[in-house]
């Protein structure tokens, strides 16, 4: 039997920075920001709140038109990965690694997210999730016929 594991990653933070694009010898777009999330907590001794900041390095490969809207202090959902690169430094010559989110879907929130166009109006293939979902049939209600004694529990 096969092993099984899960590489899922959801956060909800802001940006720390304006994203860059950059562009893959190859032509694929590469965008970058960090991303900050909080973690509020109680001390124990002394009863005060305290809030931590963990800093994220957010990677969104072509997806472009998306980055004009990926703008310093934009809050964000992003959905992903954990991936874990090596590298040598160039000064140094030593090995050094750095993890990454790859993002997968990413959604503008808070009220700068009325700003960014709709999907149809996007010349590029727009972050799965940004679109908007096709409205489904109306839910219809119980039947009038089902009673408790119906129910098997």
């Amino acid at each position: 039997m096969a092993s099984r594991s899960v590489n899922k990653v959801i956060l909800i933070g802001h940006l720390g920075k304006d994203a860059e694009t950059r562009f893959t010898a190859g032509g694929a777009a590469r965008t970058t920001f960090p991303l900050a999330t909080n973690y509020r907590y109680k001390d124990p001794q002394t009863g005060e709140w305290k809030e931590e900041t963990e800093w994220h390095n957010v990677v969104l490969w072509r997806q472009e038109n998306l980055a004009n809207y990926l703008t310093k202090g934009q809050q964000v959902y992003v959905e992903g990965r954990i991936q874990t690169r090596a590298y040598e430094d160039r000064e140094t010559g030593q090995k050094r690694y750095m993890t990454e989110i790859v993002a997968q879907n990413v959604l503008l929130l808070g009220a700068r997210a009325a700003e960014v166009p709709s999907a149809e109006e996007m010349v590029a293939p727009p972050v799965r999730g940004v679109q908007k979902a096709a409205a489904g049939p109306p839910e219809e209600p119980f039947p009038d016929e089902i009673t408790d004694d119906d129910v098997p529990f």
